[in-house]
């Protein structure tokens, strides 16, 4: 059995990291969890930098079928860990087994699907287009265009989808396909998860024959260590998942460079729809439930959830508040995923209150226990705002 040690991965190598300590939380029990995580600095992003710009032109020149080999690798090592990291993400996540299991599965998909796809190579077909010097109006360049890796990737782990856009998600093995070297930064919500994946990829690293810079994970409090990893000038892209304020700080860090380079952002939405006055009519109610179920899937925490529902103002407005008024009031609470994520939403809701023409409609359970890192963190009540449309 894979132990969790509390160490970064850098390179080949384990590193304890000397920037202070971290532990990860049990949501639903309210509790920190074991081992001690020691966070890293900008000493240790140099060091996985610069181990992953080595790494770079003997990866990307590996043969094809060296680089699917790897990916399949990593899938049957995540596999290989079994219900311990199942019941490691479950205390860190609160999400059930069932999902997690799904998401596991689509994990280790991903990478077998990059692998095939590695392996048919037909992705590095070249299009030349000649150029047309007499060509009227205006003469036309030689176009050439290949496909080629950038250079190191920096992946941020996403709080919401611990396995699948985390340290071996679609990012990282869309990087590895590519032919780049990927520093991945664990998300502190994920510790012990992160250790486990990311010791799955080290050895496929090494049981592969590849260079150890190939793939880093690092871990670190607060913001500091994430942006040093973006400025630092061997990263050649970014993936990120997460909160808009976090994905916009680090594209702005990106921007400032000496060399800007693309962050490729997944970030939150209120995602906004809208329901005309025939469908109103015709399906009202079932819009609403339907509404109120994908409102709290997942506590409201999946990226697809509906944050703002647009309606004309008609006879039948009032039957679809009135549907989903009732839909949301016997929903149960939920386990949100981090205390920061439980705070920003007791912080949405008092703003709420604060607004002109802003009333409650529904909320769901109340549970009466307080988002705080000392309690469970309980979704006490979802609810549903309705705003008066502005007189002219």
């Amino acid at each position: 059995m894979m132990q969790i040690t509390g160490e970064m991965l850098i390179g080949g190598a384990s590193v304890r990291g000397e920037e202070g300590t971290m532990r990860a939380y049990d949501p639903a029990r309210g509790e920190e969890l074991e081992p001690t995580f020691g966070a890293g600095g900008t000493a240790d992003v140099d060091r996985a930098c610069r181990l992953a710009q080595a790494a770079f032109d003997p990866f990307r020149a590996a043969p094809l079928d060296t680089r699917a080999r790897f990916l399949e690798a990593i899938a049957e090592n995540i596999l290989a860990l079994g219900d311990t990291l199942i019941e490691r993400t479950q205390r860190e996540s609160a999400l059930p087994k069932a999902r997690l299991e799904g998401e596991r599965a689509r994990t280790v998909g991903q990478l077998r699907l990059f692998a095939s796809f590695v392996r048919e190579g037909r992705w590095l077909a070249a299009t030349l287009d000649a150029g047309l010097p007499d060509r009227k109006p205006l003469p036309r360049p030689d176009l050439r265009l290949q496909k080629i890796p950038v250079g190191p990737v920096a992946v941020f782990g996403a709080s919401n989808f611990p396995l699948a856009f985390s340290v071996a998600g679609g990012d990282t093995a869309s990087a590895f396909a590519a032919g780049c070297p990927v520093v991945v930064k664990a998300h502190p919500a994920h510790l012990g998860t992160s250790e486990l994946v990311g010791r799955a990829i080290q050895h496929a690293v090494r049981d592969c024959g590849l260079s150890e810079g190939v793939f880093s994970l690092l871990t670190g409090k607060g913001n500091a260590i994430g942006e040093a990893l973006v400025a630092h000038p061997a990263i050649k892209a970014v993936g990120f998942t997460g909160s808009r304020s976090g994905g916009v700080a680090l594209m702005n860090v990106a921007a400032k460079r000496r060399e800007p380079i693309p962050v490729y952002a997944e970030m939150s939405s209120i995602n906004p729809f809208l329901v005309l006055p025939g469908a109103l009519a015709a399906r009202g109610e079932a819009i609403a439930r339907g509404f109120v179920e994908s409102l709290t899937l997942g506590a409201g925490q999946f990226c697809t959830n509906p944050g703002l529902v647009v309606v004309l103002d008609g006879r039948d407005t009032q039957a679809f508040l009135d549907a989903a008024a009732q839909a949301l009031t016997g929903k149960d609470p939920q386990t949100m995923l981090t205390a920061g994520i439980a705070s920003a939403y007791a912080n949405g809701v008092a703003k709420r209150a604060g607004v002109a023409d802003v009333r409650m409609l529904a909320q769901g359970t109340e549970t009466g226990a307080r988002h705080s890192t000392a309690d469970a963190l309980r979704d006490d009540a979802a609810r549903i705002y309705r705003k008066s449309a502005a007189r002219g």
